[in-house]
C-alpha cells in the first residue's frame, strides 16, 4: 500500500468512507443491521469450510458464540504476518471511552481462511478485506468474527482462502472503554493547583496489552511498521513514537497524523492525549529530546532533560549507531505502574522517576532518576533495535538495560558515583537465586501472566550480573565490539540467547577482520572462540551455564601454603547437606566459573575458568591468604574451608584498607549467607563485622548494617525480647563513630549523602535520643513554617518519620501529602505514615491506599508493603492483603509486580511455623490464582528459610550478644 501523508482520503478506505465519517458517533451501528444477513450467510460458509480444512487437526476450543473457534493453541499461528498497522484512534476523556480503526497491510506466507490476531476488551463492530497489488486495491469483502476471550484472541474468517504469496489489507472497526487500570489505553488523571481534575489517556502495551487499543499481532516476533493518527480536543496535544507532520480539524476536533514508524514490535506503539507542557533541547546528532509533564510541574522537567541528552549522546557513541528517530520524547505520567517503559520514541515514566523538585529530591532521588533515564534509553537499542524473539528471553531486553544504566551513568555523571551501587543489584540477585524457587534466566512463559512473572530480579538483576562478569572477563574492548556486532547483525529484528554469544564469539566481521587475541573469526576456526588466558574458550557453552540454568554456584576453596583446591556446588540457603532432599538438588548443576583472585604477596589478578566440580590451582609461592572474586565482579559466592576465613578476618581487623571496598563488602556478604547455608558459623560471621568500627565506606557499613537490621527486626517481630534489646543496644554502641559524626545537611558527596540518610533513618527508628531530638526540632520548625521551611532533603525522611509518631504530626503529614506537588516529597510523606506505631492510623493508611484518591493507587503496594515492615502493622497488613485479595487482583494484572511486591513484602518477615501454616491456608484458599504464580513458592520457602535460620541460630546470637556486653 502507498502510504499518502498528509491527505485524508487514506484513512477510511472505500466504500464506506461516507459511514466512517459518522463513525464516532456509531451510526455505524446501523449499518451492521443492514449487512447481518450478508454476514450470518458468510458465517454459516466459514464455518463449513473451517470443519473441512481442520478434520483433522484436533480438537478446536467454542467461540463466544458458540461455534468452532480455528485455532487452539496460545502463540499466534504464522501463516499471516504483518507488515504495516493504520491506526486512528480518537479517544473522548469525557466519557472515558474511544473509538477505533486498524487498518492492517498483512502478507500470507501459507494459504489459510483464518486470519488469527489478538484482542482483549474491544468491541469489535466491523472487519472487511481486500486484496491489494500492484498498487491497486480490490473491493472489499466482509470479514467473518469470532472471539475467543481465555486466549484474547479473535479470528476474522474470509469466505475463500487468502492466497500465499499475497498481500491484503484488513480494516477493522471497534469502540472500547478506556482501561481502569495500568495496562492498555488507560486513563490517568491529576488535579491542578486550584483543585480541578485534568483527565488525560495515556498507553501501556509491555508485555501484552497492545491487544487492549487495537486489533493486532501482539507477540515481538511480528515487526511492522506502524502510521498512527490521534483525534483530540483542540485543548489538549497528542503524542505518538513519532513527529507529528499533519494536523487539521474535524468539526470541532482535531486529527493529529504522525510519521511512519521504523519497523518494531506492539509493545512499543504508544499514544498520548493530555494537556502537558514540555521543555526540549537538540542532542549534537540532532534529535529532539522533550520532556513533558503537568503544566504545574513543568519546573522539575530541566534536570531530565539534561540527563537525556548526555545520555542519549552516549549511547550514540558507546554503540556506535545512531539513535534512528528524529525525536525522544520523556513523558511523567500521573498514574504509572512500573517505574517507566521504553516505548520506541516516546518513553513514559512515573513522575518520581523523571521529575527532579530541588527542594525535595535527596541526592538518591537524583541518582535513581538519571538511572532510569538511562535504563530507558538504553532500550531504544537492547529491546527497540534487536528485541527478543519470546519473552522467555526477556533478560535480552531487561538484563542489559539494567547493565547499560550503571555503564552509562558511570561514564556520563562520575560525580553520582553509581559504581557504589552495583554491588546491591548482585546482592539483591544472590539472595532470589539461592533459594529452590528460583529459575533460569531463560524460562518457558506462554501465558500473560507467566510473561509478566518473567520482568522479575532474575531477568534484571541477574542478568546484569553475569554480563558484569562477561565484560570483566572478556575485557571492555571485548566485550563494547561484541555488543556492537549483535545490534548491527540484528537491528529491527529479533533475537535468541545463542545470537548474543555468537555475536560475542564472533565479534570481527569479514570486512574488518584481524587475527589479534581478542577479535576471532567464525571463519578462521572450527568453533567460535577467544583466545582469552591462553585457552580457546568456548562462550556460548560457558553462558549457556548461567543462563539455561537456575542458581548459583558456591566455590569452595581449601589455601594451604601455595596450593588451592576448588570445589564447586550449588549454593542453597536453608536447605543443608544432611536434609534428604541435599542430593536431588544438587545432582545434574555445573557452571562455567570464571574465577578471579588475589593474594597477601600479589595484588595482580589471577584468573581461572572453573569447568569442572574440582579443580587445583598453584600460585607462584606460599601466601598468608586469597581472596576470590575480585571486587565481586563475579556471580558466585565463597566459602573459604578450614582457617581460610580466620586469615581474612583477621586481615580485615589488622589493616582492612588492603583490599578495596568492594572486597571487603563482598566478604561480609559471603559470610552472612553461608550462615543461611550452614557453611558458617554464625558467631564467625558476626566477628568479621568488629571491623566495621574503623570502616566509613558506603557499601560494606550498609551490607553489615542491613544484616543487623534484618535479625534486629526478626527477634522484635518474634516478641524475644532479650535478644531485641541487646542487638539495638549493641547496634547504637558500635556504629556511634559513625553516627555522631553525621551532619543533618546536603553536604559531601552522593555515597557520603546516602549513607547519613540509611544511618539516620535506623538510629532514630532505634529511638536513639540524639536522632529522634533532632529529628522532632526539625519537625516542629517545618510544621511552624507551615511546611514553608526548606529542610535538608537528605534528612527529609527521618525528619518525616519521627513527626509521623505523634497524631497530629501525622494528620499534618498527611494534609501535606494532599497539596504537595512534589512526588520524591510525596515518597517521602508516605513511607512516614506507615511508620506509625498507631494500629488505627496505619489502617486508615491502607484504606485510603485501596480508594485511590488521596493517595493515587499506583502507590498502594509501597503502602501495603510499607505497612507490614512497621512491627506494629505487619499483620494488619497481611489481614488487609487477605480481606482484599480479590480487589487487589482486579486492580493490578496477576503476575504484575505489584501483586507480587505485596504477597512478597507481606511475607517476608513471618518466621514461625504458624506464620508458614497461616500463609499455605491462604495460598490454598486461593489457589485459581496463587497455582498460577512462581512467587507463592518463594513466599513459603522464604518463611521456611527464616523458621530454620531462628532455630539454628537465635541462640548463638544471644550468647554473641551477652559475651560482648561483658567484654567490650
Amino acid at each position: 500500500m502507498v502510504h499518502r501523508e498528509g491527505s485524508r482520503s487514506h484513512i477510511w478506505s472505500t466504500p464506506i468512507s461516507r459511514e466512517a465519517k459518522d463513525f464516532d458517533s456509531l451510526v455505524v451501528w446501523r449499518m451492521l443491521l443492514k449487512q447481518k444477513l450478508s454476514i450470518l450467510i458468510l458465517g454459516l460458509l466459514c464455518q463449513f469450510m473451517l470443519c473441512i480444512s481442520d478434520q483433522d487437526s484436533g480438537d478446536f476450543p467454542s467461540a463466544t458464540n458458540g461455534q468452532k473457534f480455528p485455532w487452539n493453541k496460545m502463540r499466534l499461528p504464522d501463516k499471516i504476518t504483518p507488515v504495516h498497522y493504520d491506526l486512528l484512534i480518537h479517544p473522548n476523556l469525557t466519557t472515558l471511552n474511544f473509538t477505533g480503526l486498524a487498518k492492517i497491510q498483512i502478507f500470507v506466507l501459507q494459504e489459510t481462511s483464518s486470519i488469527i490476531l489478538h484482542s482483549k476488551h474491544l468491541e469489535i463492530i466491523k472487519a472487511t478485506i481486500a486484496l491489494t497489488n500492484d498498487e491497486a486495491t480490490h473491493p472489499e469483502s466482509n470479514l467473518y468474527i469470532l472471539e475467543y476471550p481465555p486466549y484474547e484472541q479473535i479470528a476474522l474468517e474470509n469466505a475463500k482462502p487468502l492466497a500465499s504469496g499475497e498481500t491484503y489489507i484488513i480494516n477493522i472497526y471497534y469502540i472500547a472503554n478506556l482501561s481502569d487500570g495500568f495496562y492498555g489505553f488507560y486513563k490517568s488523571s491529576y488535579q491542578t493547583p486550584d483543585g480541578k481534575t485534568r483527565v488525560l489517556a495515556s498507553t501501556h502495551f509491555e508485555p501484552t496489552s497492545a491487544r487492549m487499543a487495537f486489533p493486532c499481532f501482539d507477540e515481538p516476533s511480528f515487526k511492522a511498521n506502524f502510521s498512527i493518527k490521534i483525534r483530540r480536543e483542540k485543548q489538549h496535544i497528542a503524542l505518538s513514537n513519532m513527529p507529528m507532520i499533519n494536523s487539521f480539524p474535524v468539526g470541532d476536533i482535531f486529527e493529529d497524523h504522525f510519521d511512519v514508524s521504523v519497523r518494531m514490535s506492539t509493545y512499543l506503539v504508544a499514544f498520548i492525549v493530555c494537556d502537558f507542557t514540555s521543555v526540549s533541547a537538540v542532542t549534537s546528532t540532532g534529535i529532539k529530546v522533550s520532556i513533558y509533564a503537568a503544566p504545574d510541574k513543568w519546573s522539575q522537567t530541566h534536570y531530565a532533560l539534561e540527563a537525556a541528552v548526555k545520555l542519549l549522546e552516549f549511547y550514540e557513541h558507546y554503540f556506535n549507531i545512531y539513535y534512528p528517530l528524529p525525536k525522544q520524547d520523556l513523558v511523567a505520567i500521573p498514574d504509572f505502574q512500573s517505574g517507566a517503559m521504553e516505548n520506541w520514541g516516546l518513553t513514559t515514566y512515573r513522575e518520581t522517576s523523571l521529575l527532579y523538585h530541588p527542594e525535595t529530591s535527596s541526592a538518591s532521588d537524583k541518582l535513581w532518576i538519571t538511572m532510569v533515564i538511562g535504563h530507558e534509553l538504553a532500550h531504544q537499542w537492547f529491546g527497540n533495535l534487536v528485541t527478543m524473539e519470546w519473552w522467555n528471553d526477556i533478560w535480552l531486553n531487561e538484563g542489559f538495560a539494567r547493565y547499560m544504566e550503571f555503564v552509562s551513568v558511570d561514564s556520563s555523571y562520575p560525580e553520582l558515583q553509581v559504581d557504589d551501587y552495583f554491588l546491591n543489584t548482585c546482592f539483591g540477585a544472590m539472595g532470589r537465586d539461592s533459594m529452590n524457587s528460583s529459575r533460569p534466566i531463560s524460562t518457558p512463559a506462554e501465558n500473560p501472566t507467566q510473561i509478566e512473572e518473567m520482568f522479575d530480579t532474575v531477568s534484571y538483576d541477574k542478568g546484569a550480573c553475569i554480563l558484569h562478569m562477561l565484560r570483566n572477563f572478556l575485557t571492555e574492548e571485548v566485550f563494547q565490539r561484541g555488543l556492537v556486532h549483535y545490534l548491527r547483525k540484528h537491528s529491527y529484528r529479533n533475537a535468541k540467547n545463542e545470537d548474543l554469544w555468537n555475536s560475542m564469539a564472533n565479534t570481527c566481521t569479514e570486512e574488518d577482520f584481524t587475527s589479534g587475541g581478542f577479535c576471532y573469526s567464525a571463519s578462521q576456526a572450527a568453533k567460535n572462540a577467544y583466545l582469552y588466558a591462553g585457552e580457546h574458550l568456548d562462550i556460548k557453552a560457558i553462558m549457556n551455564t548461567w543462563t539455561l540454568q537456575q542458581g548459583i554456584p558456591v566455590i569452595i576453596v581449601d589455601h594451604n601454603g601455595s596450593s588451592v583446591r576448588l570445589q564447586q556446588e550449588r549454593f542453597l540457603k536453608g536447605v543443608l547437606p544432611e536434609d534428604p532432599t541435599w542430593d536431588s538438588l544438587q545432582s545434574g548443576y555445573l557452571w562455567h566459573v570464571p574465577l578471579t583472585y588475589i593474594t597477601s604477596s600479589s595484588k595482580t589478578i589471577g584468573r581461572h575458568l572453573l569447568k569442572t566440580k574440582t579443580d587445583h590451582i598453584e600460585l607462584d609461592g606460599e601466601t598468608q591468604w586469597v581472596k576470590f572474586n575480585v571486587d565481586m565482579n563475579g556471580y558466585y559466592i565463597v566459602h573459604y574451608k578450614h582457617a581460610g576465613w580466620d586469615s581474612l578476618i583477621n586481615l580485615l581487623w589488622q589493616n582492612h584498607t588492603l583490599l578495596s571496598q568492594k572486597d571487603r563488602a563482598n566478604l561480609i556478604h559471603n559470610a552472612f549467607q553461608l550462615v543461611s547455608a550452614g557453611k558458617l558459623s554464625l558467631d564467625r560471621a558476626l566477628d568479621l563485622t568488629r571491623y566495621l568500627r574503623h570502616e566509613d565506606k558506603i557499601i560494606p557499613v550498609l551490607q553489615g548494617l542491613g544484616y543487623f537490621e534484618v535479625y534486629y527486626k526478626m527477634v522484635l517481630n518474634r516478641k524475644i525480647s532479650d535478644v531485641a534489646a541487646n542487638l539495638k543496644g549493641y547496634i547504637l554502641q558500635f556504629f556511634k563513630h559513625l553516627i555522631d559524626k553525621q551532619s543533618w545537611s546536603d553536604d559531601g558527596t552522593v555515597s557520603e549523602r546516602s549513607l547519613r540518610s540509611n544511618l539516620l533513618e535506623l538510629v532514630c527508628e532505634l529511638e536513639y535520643l540524639p536522632c529522634v531530638q533532632k529529628a522532632s526540632d526539625y519537625f516542629n520548625q517545618w510544621r511552624k513554617s507551615n511546611g514553608t521551611m526548606n529542610l535538608p532533603t537528605d534528612v527529609l525522611q527521618v525528619v518525616y518519620s519521627v513527626g509521623a509518631q505523634s497524631s497530629d504530626g501525622w494528620d499534618y503529614l498527611l494534609k501535606k501529602y494532599t497539596q504537595s506537588v512534589s512526588g520524591a516529597e510525596k515518597n517521602k510523606i508516605v513511607s512516614a505514615l506507615t511508620s506509625s506505631r498507631d494500629p488505627e492510623k496505619l489502617e486508615r493508611l491502607l484504606e485510603l491506599g485501596m480508594q485511590g484518591d488521596i493517595i493515587k493507587l499506583q502507590n498502594l503496594a509501597h503502602v501495603v508493603v510499607g505497612v507490614s515492615r512497621n512491627p506494629s502493622g505487619q499483620f494488619l497488613a497481611w489481614n488487609f492483603v487477605k480481606k482484599n485479595w480479590n480487589k487487589l487482583i482486579e486492580k493490578f494484572q496477576l503476575g504484575s509486580f505489584p501483586v507480587r511486591w505485596i504477597m512478597l513484602g507481606t511475607t517476608s518477615h513471618f518466621s514461625s511455623k504458624e506464620e508458614l501454616k497461616e500463609v499455605e491456608l491462604f495460598f490454598d484458599s486461593i489457589k485459581e490464582h496463587s497455582s498460577q504464580l512462581r512467587c507463592t513458592q518463594l513466599a513459603l520457602e522464604s518463611i521456611q528459610k527464616n523458621i530454620r535460620w531462628l532455630e539454628r541460630n537465635l541462640d548463638v546470637l544471644r550468647s554473641w550478644l551477652l559475651n560482648i556486653i561483658a567484654n567490650p
